[in-house]
């Protein structure tokens, strides 16, 4: 039991880690998150007391479980619910292939499962693409079924046409029965996300509604049976920011539950720390840390859950009556690529890391990158990055490149996704040489700030250090030929641009990356090596 009163700081998954589910098995818990376009697929934190998290799995590694070749931006793995049942982790994720538009949302749902929370997971089981964010439920008598939203094409009608439950057997791995909805929502609208409970002799169905923007809210109702017809919270929305304007987590919904081993209640829920550029308050501001995840606690009044102080996030929570469990960092400062695998922080967009883009044996204590396609491609990129996880941390890499053609760049990139990046690379310039510059894309028009004014690189060069140092509003490039005397490369860039809340058309749900690109267009795949990685974050 815990000795003194534990508070914990939200949110307590910071950068981009969204659409939270999570579970509990014996004394330990665990959280689900999307990842949208990035792989692997699904990312995984566990803890044994709520406050303190570390990931430790990505399930889906391999493109027969996961192939988001092509997939649009903010395509992909989109709000994966996570249970444990039967002596076994079920997995339950979308791959969404179609994302603009209003008309269509094509995507898949499957299902994967494991003995253990980190080993190798199993090949897919197809379940259906009526819609998006599938849950699993297991009920009480043994039987289990999928509930996922339903979407509806239709023009006149509304896009959010239901929850939908139907069996699944898993003896015959598919889903069984004639599907039925459920819950067709409050008017808050858009509703997605559901979840289903069984406890206090009552079916609950905790779903998101509002959209994922600052108008996002999380609803529960309940019913005798469970397929309805479902009463709604008497005091619904069980949590929203919607009308808490000054509220530092705002954008709080997309919810799920957990109760610890001594009948204690938490909500992990979505939400987002917006920088407001010196606007009114009512304009809520932007969030390039991306959508994250936070905790609160929870109290039973009449069957109903209510969240602690209120329908509104609180910044700091009651810890459980748990023992404090703090996890060694999982990764370093700086990392010297001197093993044979990536650290499981760095991702890739839509492939694998594998032969086709890099190497971490080619040239042991570097990371190779092979210059692929462009950073406007949905396909092959050679990019490595991580996310942002702080407003206030330094990146930097060193990198050998000697290209030979305009077409053959690398070097340091702040991304969000292929139409909104600021890239810092080394290239070759007919008249200059090889090249230190710099190209921006707002909105997928790309610009060249430093034109015609590029910084030519001394021939016996080998290598170039590059780094970026992010300080909430802004983030700055700089260069340096010796690793310690560091020079401005422009003049610093807006972070908000970098936010789900800038992006063109809106309706889009990742977050700001920060690291190592190499593209060669002329399809010749001339390769740069990166010597480090420093992602350092400043108190």
């Amino acid at each position: 039991m815990k000795e003194e009163l534990i508070l914990i700081q939200n949110p307590i998954l910071k950068g981009f880690n969204p659409d939270p589910s999570i579970c509990r098995v014996g004394d330990d818990y665990y959280i689900a998150v999307s990842t949208f376009e990035w792989f692997p697929g699904v990312q995984i934190h566990h803890s044994r007391d709520l406050k303190n998290w570390h990931l430790v799995s990505r399930p889906l590694n391999r493109v027969s479980q996961l192939n988001m070749l092509g997939n649009p931006d903010s395509g992909g793995v989109w709000a994966p619910c996570l249970s444990y049942s039967d002596g076994q982790f079920w997995l339950i994720y979308s791959d969404i292939k179609v994302v603009d538009g209003n008309t269509w949302k094509d995507g898949q749902n499957y299902l994967v499962t494991c003995d253990e929370i980190d080993g190798e997971w199993s090949e897919p089981i197809y379940l259906n693409s009526s819609g998006f964010d599938p849950s699993l439920f297991h009920n009480v008598d043994g039987r289990k079924y999928l509930v996922n939203m339903v979407w509806d094409q239709r023009g006149y009608n509304h896009r959010f046409y239901g929850i939908v439950l139907q069996e699944y057997s898993h003896a015959e791995k598919k889903l069984i029965g004639k599907p039925e909805i459920i819950f067709k929502g409050t008017d808050w609208g858009l509703t997605e996300a559901p979840h289903l409970y069984f406890m206090n002799g009552y079916y609950y169905l905790l779903t998101a509604e509002g959209g994922t923007k600052y108008e996002h809210a999380a609803t529960i109702a309940r019913s005798k049976n469970l397929n309805g017809p479902y009463e709604v919270h008497p005091e619904n929305p069980l949590i929203t920011t919607w009308t808490d304007l000054r509220n530092p987590l705002q954008k709080a919904g997309h919810a799920s539950l957990v109760e610890t081993q001594n009948g204690e209640w938490y909500l992990v829920h979505l939400t987002g720390r917006p920088i407001r550029k010196e606007k009114p308050v009512y304009e809520r501001g932007y969030c390039p840390l991306g959508r994250e995840t936070a905790i609160q606690a929870l109290e039973w009044r009449d069957n109903w859950p209510y969240v602690v102080g209120g329908n509104t996030p609180s910044w700091e929570v009651e810890s459980p009556d748990l023992l404090e469990e703090k996890w060694e960092k999982d990764f370093e400062t700086k990392d010297d690529f001197n093993s044979t695998v990536l650290n499981h922080h760095f991702q890739t967009l839509r492939i694998p890391f594998n032969e086709e883009i890099g190497s971490l044996t080619e040239r042991p204590g570097y990371l190779r990158l092979y210059g692929r396609e462009s950073l406007h491609s949905l396909f092959t990129q050679a990019h490595v990055a991580r996310r942002w996880q702080s407003f206030y941390f330094d990146a930097e890499t060193k990198v050998e490149f000697n290209p030979e053609s305009f077409q053959q760049m690398a070097g340091l990139i702040c991304y969000y996704n292929t139409q909104n990046w600021v890239y810092a690379h080394v290239t070759w310039n007919e008249e200059k040489g090889r090249i230190l510059d710099l190209m921006v894309c707002d909105r997928f028009a790309s610009s060249f700030p430093l034109a015609e004014k590029e910084i030519p690189l001394p021939d016996d060069l080998k290598a170039l250090y590059l780094k970026v140092e992010v300080r909430k509003e802004t983030f700055q490039f700089m260069y340096s030929f010796d690793g310690t005397e560091w020079t401005n490369l422009s003049e610093p860039f807006e972070s908000y641009k970098l936010s789900d809340d800038y992006i063109s058309h809106g309706g889009f749900f990742t977050g700001a990356f920060v690291g190592m690109h190499c593209q060669d267009t002329s399809g010749r795949r001339l390769h740069a090596d990166f010597d480090y990685f420093k992602y350092e974050e400043i108190e």
